[in-house]
């Protein structure tokens, strides 16, 4: 069902999927010169250009953030919940909601909607899952990352991220598997593809998307391997990796528990001619490849890092 009309409506069609929100009404930070007397509202950002030819009935505009990882806990949260805020909050440099009300200034200021792809939050806390409503409740959907289901366990695999999925559903107003909505013709579909496993109902849902006959921009947070991504990715992750990789000698997945029907999913991707984009995060660094004949694959780079892309789309 197209979208038409105003955002408001937009975000009343109850999207059900990854990432959107209407950009009209967000808390102004960036842009009070009491906290940056010396610069620009938006000089903290690194925002990105990209442009998808999706085959749009009329032009529109997203910014893609992936990866904010906040790290909150309350008083009232477990005390391995306190520590891991404590000790992450380290990790990723404390000010993970502010990049985000900044991002989401920003996009008020420049784009239509804004798209998420996972890892909102770095592990699970009540504090964590209160700043996921609050983000989210008033219009702002998701994909889900792997963080969403962290909860301390040794061993992250599909088994264990059954164990909190409840807990997760219920502080996103989305469907955490599958979902989708469709924008100006183009079929947006969010893809829980966390630890390398795709079901076997997931593969029916998205078989079932591109049946509508609409072009895709599909949403998930870990992104299918290609060459060059990679080699960024590897480059990236690996400190005593050389300066130049030319090849990196095949692809290395996200995860080593992918199943068969996440191994059978990408192949028949690739043979989609509907497919236009994939927008993914998870590796923290920004890069882009071709994937299919029909589609370019833009990763963006950890929201936590102040960066997103702004993708225009037609």
């Amino acid at each position: 069902m197209a979208i038409e009309g105003t955002r408001r409506e937009f975000i009343k069609g109850s999207l059900a999927f990854g990432g959107f929100v209407a950009v009209a009404g967000l808390p102004a930070f960036a842009d009070n010169p009491k906290h940056f007397p010396k610069r620009g509202a938006f000089e903290r950002l690194s925002i990105i250009g990209c442009h998808v030819d999706a085959g749009a009935e009329k032009p529109f505009s997203i910014l893609h953030i992936s990866d904010t990882h906040l790290t909150a806990a309350s008083p009232d949260d477990s005390e391995w919940a306190r520590k891991e805020a404590r000790r992450r909050s380290l990790t990723f440099g404390g000010r993970q909601e502010e990049a985000l009300r900044d991002s989401l200034t920003w996009a008020k200021k420049h784009v239509d909607y804004v798209v998420h792809t996972g890892d909102l939050i770095d592990f699970q806390s009540q504090a964590n899952f209160d700043l996921a409503r609050k983000y989210f409740g008033d219009g702002m959907f998701g994909c889900i990352g792997n963080h969403e289901f962290y909860h301390g366990q040794k061993v992250e695999n599909e088994k264990t991220k059954g164990e909190t999925r409840e807990a997760v559903a219920a502080a996103f107003p989305f469907d955490i598997s599958v979902a989708s909505k469709t924008v100006n013709g183009v079929n947006f579909v969010a893809l829980d593809n966390v630890y390398g496993h795709i079901t076997a109902e997931q593969m029916t849902r998205l078989e079932a998307e591109f049946k509508k006959g609409l072009p895709v921009i599909l949403c998930m947070h870990c992104p299918p391997m290609t060459r060059n991504i990679s080699r960024v990715s590897s480059k990236f992750w690996d400190r005593t990796s050389p300066k130049a990789v030319p090849d990196v000698g095949g692809f290395k997945e996200v995860t080593a528990n992918a199943n068969a029907t996440f191994k059978d999913y990408k192949n028949w991707l690739k043979a989609q001619p509907l497919l236009k984009c994939i927008l993914a995060g998870h590796i923290h660094v920004s890069v882009s490849d071709r994937f299919s004949p029909t589609c370019v694959e833009h990763v963006v780079g950890g929201n936590f890092l102040f960066h997103g892309q702004e993708i225009t789309i037609s």
